[in-house]
């Protein structure tokens, strides 16, 4: 979308509260955004561009129009912009990041529930997840607490009421070591099994003072029935749950239920934090990677981050602790941002975390470049010069030759790996342009080339390099578009004076460090596709003259010139060849005419 296009609507655009989207050519939603004043703020896209990112120029270059919703408040325009972000899911608006599968612990919906570690959650099959859990070490500690406390089974059957009955099921080993107690066989009741497993909920939950109270009756009760062995196990059970709790992460006991969030960016990313605190006790860490695609700043990213950790996690905790202040699109929910005291010390443990967090990664960001190759390196330097989103493995430049419009011929070298792949290299002759026309000539190659390569089902190059200027670029891009793969590759232009990069339809030309790594491959790529263009060049023109010399025979057409020059090689090992070795390839009418006419050559040159 253009300014120009912008100034025919701007008299028309409101300055109330609301929400706007960008849509590309086929209607998609590209870009979700909200604004207190929308006639500033959509103007804020179509003025001076000398300070935007260059993500939000590709966004508004992308964008064929726009559309906007009118709200009442700022908040309404908050809740109604995430809701239009869960449901178009824009390809320019901020992407939730998970660089692994994280562990979730699942209790099965079935009857005599299972308790087991998943890294898939399905939510339609009813059953219930606890998690993600980040540390290993912890989810184990965790589960051995629960086969401790309460033993129940593991096996796969189908506990139904008839199936037991009919006595389908044995006890297997699990109930002779006391992992189980028996239930395949009716020895244990299901209230008495559904009630362990509410208190494991309580647990994973957090809940850890309903869990004491629940071993407590219990050990009271056998007190009371002079039950004294199983209240001691019930006790022990208890020690060895208060020992667990003991090593929680307690903050303060008065804090009870509170999620905490902090965020740091660099800028691509942003990280976000988040403690869950339940009953005054750290429960659950984890730190979510968010990729910025606009020019976002922190707040928003944090006010964005918030709801989908909340949902992630189960939390329903009615207090969240922030570093400064932000939107909150969630009802009923107390928004705090703490100065001193414990909450204050809450909120430096998470801004802590996150930090460490964003140190560990630059860290395995530096020792991966220390891995890498030379050619993974260079490739790196020039995904994040042009921008692209892949990474160039397969690079194909473009190059004209003509003198003066005689013997036009183009040349297509192909670079995979950051290397020459000379096999893939390919020459053109000019067949539909006649006189120095270097943008018909580069269109009618780039056509050739593409065509065949969309008929044939084959791989597109990651980045196309012109040699030349915007004409040579715009042509191109031309044919691209009409084969519907513009939007697939990236293209760009190469001026030979200033070593200018340019894109389709931008009239900003971007400048690369003279000394980078990356216009040294895009110059190595430029310099070869010339090389290999003017060599077939000037083979064409050689041969062009060697085969007129042979033309000038009266009786002799250009395919017999053709036939002799390729069996012999040149015009001298012709004239040098006898009689018989020319009737072998030509017919001895032909041999007679050819010795005839260089024997009358020689003898004119001797009369000079």
């Amino acid at each position: 979308m253009t300014t120009e296009d912008y100034k025919k609507v701007a008299p028309t655009l409101p300055k109330q509260p609301g929400v706007y989207r960008f849509l590309d050519g086929e209607g998609l939603v590209i870009y979700v955004g909200k604004a207190k004043n929308l006639k500033n703020r959509l103007a804020s896209y179509f003025g001076s561009k000398k300070h935007q990112m260059n993500k939000t120029k590709t966004m508004v270059k992308n964008a064929q129009r726009f559309v906007y919703t009118i709200v009442e408040t700022e908040t309404d325009a908050l809740l109604l912009e995430n809701t239009l972000i869960k449901k178009y899911q824009p390809r320019y608006n901020v992407m939730l990041k998970d660089g692994k599968s994280y562990s979730y612990i699942c209790v099965k919906n079935e009857r005599f529930p299972r308790v087991m570690i998943t890294r898939y959650v399905n939510k339609r099959d009813g059953s219930i997840y606890f998690g993600p859990y980040t540390s290993k070490p912890r989810l184990k500690v965790l589960l051995e607490l629960i086969k401790t406390l309460f033993p129940l089974r593991n096996c796969t059957f189908n506990l139904s009421d008839n199936n037991i009955q009919k006595g389908k099921f044995k006890i297997c080993l699990e109930y002779h070591i006391k992992n189980c107690q028996g239930p395949c066989e009716g020895l244990e009741e299901e209230e008495s099994y559904n009630s362990k497993i509410e208190q494991i909920k309580n647990i994973l939950k957090g809940n850890f003072g309903m869990v004491k109270r629940h071993f407590k009756e219990k050990m009271q009760q056998h007190a009371e029935n002079l039950e004294f062995e199983a209240a001691q196990k019930i006790k022990e059970k208890l020690t060895v749950f208060e020992d667990y709790q003991g090593k929680s992460t307690v903050v303060n006991p008065t804090i009870k239920d509170v999620d905490v969030f902090t965020i740091s960016s660099d800028e691509k990313n942003a990280y976000v934090n988040y403690l869950k605190v339940v009953n005054g006790a750290i429960i659950n860490a984890y730190t979510q990677e968010m990729i910025k695609n606009l020019d976002d700043d922190e707040s928003e990213l944090l006010a964005y981050a918030i709801p989908n950790l909340r949902e992630k996690f189960s939390s329903i905790a009615p207090e969240i602790l922030v570093p400064f202040e932000i939107d909150i699109t969630e009802e009923n929910l107390l928004l705090t941002v703490p100065k001193i005291g414990d909450k204050k010390k809450l909120v430096e443990l998470s801004e802590k975390n996150v930090k460490y967090f964003l140190l560990q990664k630059r860290k395995q960001e530096i020792s991966q470049i220390k891995k890498q190759t030379s050619s993974e390196r260079i490739l790196r330097t020039l995904q994040e010069d042009l921008q692209m989103e892949d990474l160039p493995m397969h690079i194909e430049c473009f190059d004209n030759s003509n003198i003066q419009g005689s013997f036009p011929v183009s040349s297509c070298v192909v670079f995979k790996n950051a290397k020459p792949s000379k096999k893939d290299y390919r020459h053109y002759n000019i067949k539909t342009v006649e006189g120095p026309n270097d943008f018909a000539s580069m269109e009618e190659v780039v056509s050739r080339r593409y065509s065949r390569l969309v008929r044939e089902g084959q791989d597109l190059p990651n980045l196309i390099i012109i040699d030349g200027g915007k004409g040579q670029l715009s042509s191109s891009a031309k044919i691209l578009k009409s084969l519907g793969i513009l939007d697939k590759v990236t293209v760009i232009g190469i001026a030979k004076r200033l070593e200018e990069i340019f894109f389709p339809e931008d009239p900003i030309p971007l400048y690369i460090n003279k000394k980078s790594e990356s216009l040294k491959l895009i110059q190595h790529a430029r310099n070869e596709a010339h090389r290999f263009a003017i060599t077939f060049h000037r083979n064409k023109r050689s041969q062009f003259f060697t085969t007129s010399q042979l033309t000038d025979i009266k009786g002799i057409g250009e395919k017999t010139a053709e036939k002799l020059l390729q069996h012999f090689g040149s015009v001298k090992k012709i004239k040098e060849a006898g009689i018989t070795a020319l009737s072998e390839v030509a017919g001895m009418s032909t041999a007679k005419k050819v010795i005839a006419f260089f024997e009358k050559e020689d003898t004119e040159s001797e009369i000079k």
